[in-house]
């Protein structure tokens, strides 16, 4: 019982991190984001981001396919026994 009692102070030191400690990572993502290096927005945040690209893109054509094959099935006629 006495741990439930010390959730309330140690959440209010958990979220009093002071501003000074904080540091501002936008303008550095500007910059990656904004040179002009060739590459499409969604791949210019390296590995992970094509990795991630590449998922999706197999992910949605994978689904697409598996739509289509369900939907001709359904439009043939079945036999009857």
């Amino acid at each position: 019982m006495n741990h439930l009692l010390k959730v309330p102070v140690l959440a209010r030191h958990a979220f009093s991190i002071p501003a000074r400690q904080l540091r501002n990572k936008v303008p550095e993502a500007q910059k990656l984001f904004q040179e002009d290096n060739g590459l499409p927005v969604h791949i210019k945040g390296g590995k992970s981001d094509v990795l991630l690209y590449r998922a999706t893109m197999a992910l949605t054509i994978g689904g697409t396919c598996y739509s289509l094959y369900w939907l001709l099935y359904a439009s043939m006629p079945q036999r009857k026994s």
